[in-house]
């Protein structure tokens, strides 16, 4: 069952290799005895801490490293280089995202591909007046006009002191569960994406490797399995 886990976790991973923004899941293992790594460090036993190698698939855990970033030369899409995300306004509210393909609304509202606003430092929607935009590296947001230049916002980015609170929503997008985020210290650049932090090449890797050892268990369950079988229709009966 948990190399079977696994080999979904391998196979989503890949399959979103191409994805802007996409967080790749990771496995994590648990120790057989208490003391896994799943349990609270002040009451784990020391035996099971010392043996957790020898473990069970405890779940999955979202790998929030850096992905590569894309020059587009679109004024509009923005990357974040460390650690947070920026926040937009959807159906079922606010939620988390690395994904900086933005553009401007017919409105004037800075918007996701799919139409949804991206919100400022104070999670209200930007709205950005028509001329030559330029982003700063801290988010500012400044439109030359034919009247000048002035600043119109500042793209918000955010970040978790406990991570964990992140769920993983579709392919790139984060729910915080209500947790409360905090500013992130991260710079902000201007005409570039971020890609996925899982490349196509370890992704093949990892889904070659989980499933031959799903396999691997597979055989010796049937072998196991057969032995078994053997047992019960020739030894037991002797008895």
């Amino acid at each position: 069952m948990a190399r079977t886990q696994a080999l979904d976790t391998a196979a989503n991973n890949l399959a979103n290799a191409g994805t802007s923004g996409f967080r790749a899941q990771r496995d994590y293992f648990s120790g057989v005895l208490a003391g896994g790594i799943d349990q609270d460090p002040a009451t784990a036993s020391q035996v099971g801490q010392s043996v957790n190698g020898f473990g069970v698939l405890g779940g999955n855990r979202l790998d929030l490293g850096q992905g590569e970033l894309k020059a587009t030369g679109n004024p509009l899409d923005l990357a974040l280089e460390g650690q947070g995300f920026f926040a937009i306004q959807t159906s079922n509210g606010i939620r988390y995202t690395r994904d900086g393909a933005f553009s401007r609304s017919p409105k004037g509202v800075l918007q996701t591909s799919q139409g949804e606003p991206v919100l400022d430092a104070n999670l209200k929607p930007i709205t950005i007046p028509t001329g030559s935009i330029y982003v700063s590296p801290d988010g500012s947001i400044s439109v030359s006009t034919a009247d000048g230049s002035v600043i119109v916002g500042k793209v918000g980015a955010f970040d978790f002191s406990d991570k964990s609170v992140l769920s993983a929503e579709g392919s790139n997008r984060f729910s915080a569960n209500g947790t409360k985020p905090i500013a992130a210290n991260v710079s902000v650049e201007q005409g570039s994406v971020e890609g996925a932090n899982e490349d196509a090449v370890h992704g093949t890797m990892q889904l070659v490797l989980v499933q031959r050892q799903a396999e691997m268990m597979q055989k010796a369950l049937s072998v196991f399995n057969n032995d078994f079988d053997k047992t019960a229709s020739e030894d037991l009966p002797r008895v």
